[in-house]
């Protein structure tokens, strides 16, 4: 038996890059308007946060809680599961994250101080790379159909309330507002993972 060392991620992975495309295909077909009008939500909630409307904070942080739920069930359970026995974990994952937007949004003070030029630097950046994320499929070389957008997958979704919550400025709650982040940054971090041993 080789030694544990020698061992990399792609030895890990339980499925063919052409699997997993085909997958996201079918589940976009299945699917199929719903693109648009969660893509037109993601707009709005960027809109909605930037301009720092009255109780903005609570309406996006409820809707981003839909779009987590929705996101663990119809692709993580549903589908992602069949191929890889540890998306379901992570679809567990996406519930508690969907529990926890719905708590902020109950719980936020609309005290709360304007985000920082860099935070708000930062999380324009990050918001517009969630809804612009097809775009990085199609530089790949992979069609439209295989598209992944937000609200329906992974990573663009965790990219964008990435972006938002770090627009949304300073609640009053440090804590709070720091259990927003892990999973969010865990979700890309195992979707990078995943991407490299598609490379390798």
């Amino acid at each position: 038996m080789s030694e544990w060392w020698t061992y990399t991620l792609s030895d890990f992975l339980m499925f063919s890059p052409r699997t997993y495309w085909r997958l996201v295909e079918l589940y976009n077909r299945d699917f199929w308007p719903l693109h648009l009008p969660l893509l037109a939500a993601g707009l709005a909630a960027l809109w909605l946060t930037a301009t720092r409307r009255t109780h903005a904070f609570r309406w996006v942080a409820f809707g981003l809680s839909a779009i987590w739920l929705w996101v663990g069930w119809a692709f993580l359970w549903e589908r992602y599961a069949t191929i890889n026995w540890a998306a379901q974990y992570v679809a567990l994952a996406f519930a508690v994250q969907a529990v926890l937007l719905t708590g902020a949004g109950l719980m936020r003070k609309h005290t709360a101080a304007s985000a920082g030029p860099a935070a708000r630097g930062l999380g324009g950046m990050l918001a517009a790379a969630g809804l612009v994320y097809p775009l990085l499929g199609l530089a790949a070389g992979r069609r439209w159909a295989q598209a992944e957008t937000f609200g329906m997958a992974p990573e663009p979704t965790a990219l964008l309330t990435l972006g938002l919550l770090l627009l949304s400025g300073r609640p009053a709650s440090r804590t709070g507002r720091a259990l927003l982040f892990p999973i969010p940054l865990l979700c890309l971090l195992l979707g990078a993972a995943t991407a490299w041993t598609f490379l390798n």
